[in-house]
């Protein structure tokens, strides 16, 4: 290209000869992370490449893998009691004290413990989990029946986008009548009705099934009417997921590069083909970003396909405006839009987001385990970290990565 001739140089790292194309690690790596190949000026060459004795990415390594597993374990086990209250708030239409802030919900926590026992808050998990592991069930059976890919980082090509949105759509809609039955289960009284069995989600969700077109109880909407707004709802929420998690990856690399070229030094302490502890870092990062952001933007839409759900199921739930009665959910909307309308309208448009004190609990929650577990493995780290020798200025005590 003209006008780079003379910069034989350019873009590899310093003391690197550029006939050898072996030693490429570094640049490699480095155009992993930020898209493009290291920049290398004449202002600014940099030390040779070292390696100590002690990789400090380790330590990275282990804190990210701690933090994920924490993640997934507080995103699916942890959260469920405030998942319980704010589905609870969402579809009591009459609820006086909406609770979107999070103080209000803490007297009425403390009633309902009292009255009840310490497992109030935890019903309904067993099915909840059983729904999620459907779910995926769902999703694999019917991307090997079709060919068509399941996960979104497969996908090459616009078709193949689209194949793997309709995977995501047909198992959507396959669970809905598993999902009403298990919305019913967390939020329903303990006091005011029997404890249902572990498996009791899958007749429920069948009774729904077989009851596709005309109900049997009362104003319980038929489940073709309840699937596409569930399937509308999910799909929206995972486009978003994805999307932000995507914006948020390129931010973080952005920032990283510009500390990067900052910085006086690079150590590259991993070889080529193990796990980049900075990718992942960035992934997890920008998976929590983005699952807070979609959880709290889709919050309103939530509340208006959960009464849908569980309208007709002649469900009691715990009066959350004091904690020591209940109160059965009657309601007659015809449809999303009935639904919204008629909620805007009695309620205002603060009814949409009862309950919303306990996201914001949920989410707290979520973060300081993230924030605790992060600490925790950091000084563990440290502990087992041995103690370095004294450096050397002695180039035979360094180890090269490029000889």
């Amino acid at each position: 290209m003209a006008g780079f001739g003379e910069y034989s140089g350019y873009n590899r790292p310093f003391g690197l000869d550029p006939n050898r194309e072996t030693n490429d690690l570094y640049d490699t790596r480095y155009q992993q992370i930020y898209g493009y190949h290291t920049p290398v000026t004449e202002e600014f060459q940099g030390p040779p490449l070292v390696m100590d004795d002690v990789p400090e990415e380790d330590s990275n390594a282990y804190v990210t893998t701690a933090i994920s597993v924490a993640s997934l374990i507080t995103e699916n086990l942890l959260s469920h009691p405030f998942i319980v209250l704010r589905r609870q708030c969402q579809v009591h239409n009459s609820l006086k004290n909406y609770h979107i802030v999070p103080y209000t919900l803490l007297p009425v926590v403390a009633r309902l413990h009292r009255r009840q026992d310490v497992t109030t808050l935890w019903k309904g998990i067993g099915s909840t989990c059983i729904v999620k592991g459907l779910n995926l069930a769902v999703e694999d059976v019917v991307s090997k029946g079709t060919g068509w890919p399941k996960e979104i980082g497969k996908c090459s090509s616009v078709l193949q986008f689209l194949q793997h949105i309709t995977v995501k759509c047909v198992s959507l809609a396959i669970i809905t009548p598993f999902y009403s039955a298990s919305l019913v289960e967390t939020v329903q009284s303990d006091i005011a009705s029997d404890k249902p069995a572990l498996l009791d989600v899958f007749r429920e969700g069948f009774m729904r099934i077989l009851e596709w077109g005309t109900p049997s109880r009362g104003r319980m909407l038929p489940i073709w009417a309840i699937v596409l707004p569930t399937v509308a709802l999910g799909i929206t929420k995972y486009l978003t997921h994805i999307t932000l998690k995507s914006i948020t990856e390129k931010i973080l690399r952005f920032q990283q590069r510009h500390k990067h070229e900052l910085s006086d030094s690079y150590n590259i302490n991993y070889s080529k083909n193990s796990p980049n502890p900075l990718l992942e870092d960035i992934s997890l990062k920008a998976n929590i970003f983005s699952f807070i952001s979609m959880e709290i933007l889709f919050f309103p839409v939530e509340t208006i396909i959960h009464r849908l759900h569980i309208q007709g199921t002649r469900t009691i739930v715990d009066n959350l405006d004091t904690g020591t009665s209940v109160i059965p959910i009657l309601t007659g909307y015809e449809g999303f839009m009935d639904c919204y309308n008629s909620t805007v309208a009695k309620e205002g448009v603060a009814g949409l987001y009862k309950g919303f004190g306990a996201l914001v609990l949920q989410l707290a929650a979520h973060l300081a385990i993230i924030k605790l577990t992060t600490l925790v493995v950091n000084e563990i780290s440290n502990l087992l970290k041995p103690a370095k020798s004294p450096t050397n200025s002695d180039d035979s005590q360094q180890k090269y990565i490029f000889n």
